[in-house]
């Protein structure tokens, strides 16, 4: 198939890029080329450089140019749908956006989630503005035919990032880093909300399936690993590819809300303290015989082996690291502040 990726070297991309690369398909990235010495060495990439904003200058890169698919990872407002529609209507079989599963209406209905939970997310601007991306899409679908599949994952990981539910704007290094010093670890509500981790490279085999796939036309999938657990389990698992003991300190998702410094309203109220159980049915109609493969506790003991041995992935973040200790001094000062002593009235 000949592919060209809007994107294609990040978090979710790079092991559809590699894989696509693997199997010998034409593959064409469409990015500012900074990352892209990520697949030196395969003849078949064509890379091509540019801002994917400069709309004008795209169009005289592609003139000529026809796609089996092309795919936008880095869409976010309806407009920049918008301008994918204005340069590649009629030059590609099907159009995929990558959505978010972040979307689904918070707080859900039924912790069980297909691609017919309703599209609700009142606490989380990114999430309306995806939502708004899907409506343009089916439009443009219903009125003109364009060929789109809409893509929604959830929290994917690979080997470049920890995933976690609470951390600064540095990353999620530094909670890391207050694991292995023994300090205390911030985790949202009690850590037994449930939760789904998939890693990149399951994430790209269904999303590979689903290329050229004509029964995906017009259709939402959600792509996402069946294995759910606990914030207590993945900090859990964390600690142990490191080695060290975990030390789980519980704030309220509210409060975590409410405090100042960081906003936490959205990834957290409306996405990450809700229990969420994904029913992948219809991807694995779509794609016969899709598993994901990777467990969790063996997928953040690859990620942690690499994270920790390249210095430029272990990125400090004082200012989070400080927050943390002040909302644990704060709560724990208000808790004796509250302590009744024996035989108090």
């Amino acid at each position: 198939m000949k592919v060209l990726l809007i994107g294609g070297t990040g978090t979710i991309s790079t092991a559809i890029s590699r894989q696509l690369l693997e199997q010998g398909h034409n593959l064409f990235l469409l990015n500012r080329g900074t990352k892209n010495k990520l697949f030196a060495g395969y003849d078949n990439l064509v890379e091509i450089k540019v801002d994917i904003d400069d709309e004008t200058t795209v169009a005289e890169h592609i003139k000529g140019l026809e796609f089996d698919a092309v795919a936008d990872f880095i869409a976010y407002v309806p407009s920049q749908l918008e301008r994918d529609y204005r340069l590649f209507a009629g030059k590609t079989k099907q159009f995929i956006y990558v959505s978010s599963a972040s979307a689904y209406q918070k707080p859900l209905a039924d912790y069980r989630i297909t691609e017919g939970t309703p599209l609700y997310n009142p606490y989380w601007e990114y999430s309306r503005n995806k939502i708004a991306g899907e409506d343009y899409l089916m439009r443009m679908y219903r009125e003109n035919g364009f060929p789109i599949t809409i893509i929604r994952p959830s929290h994917t990981y690979d080997e470049r990032s920890i995933p976690l539910g609470v951390h600064g704007a540095r990353g999620s290094f530094q909670v890391v880093k207050r694991m292995l010093e023994g300090k205390l670890v911030i985790i949202h509500g009690d850590g037994t909300s449930l939760w789904t981790m998939t890693h990149s490279r399951d994430f790209a085999c269904a999303f590979i399936g689903l290329l050229g796939n004509i029964h995906a036309l017009g259709e939402a999938v959600q792509i996402t690993s069946d294995e759910t657990l606990t914030w207590n389990q993945i900090y859990q698992a964390i600690a142990d590819a490191l080695g060290v003991e975990l030390r789980p300190y519980y704030v309220a998702s509210s409060y975590l809300a409410k405090c100042s410094g960081y906003d936490f309203i959205g990834s957290l109220i409306g996405d990450k303290a809700n229990s969420v159980v994904f029913d992948n049915s219809k991807l694995k109609r779509l794609v016969p015989g899709f598993t994901a493969k990777v467990r969790f506790d063996q997928g953040i003991r690859e990620t942690i082996a690499y994270v920790m041995s390249h210095p430029k992935r272990q990125v400090e973040d004082a200012e989070f690291d400080l927050w943390c200790d002040q909302v644990i001094e704060g709560l724990e000062k208000l808790a004796e502040g509250l302590r009744l002593t024996p035989g108090h009235n």
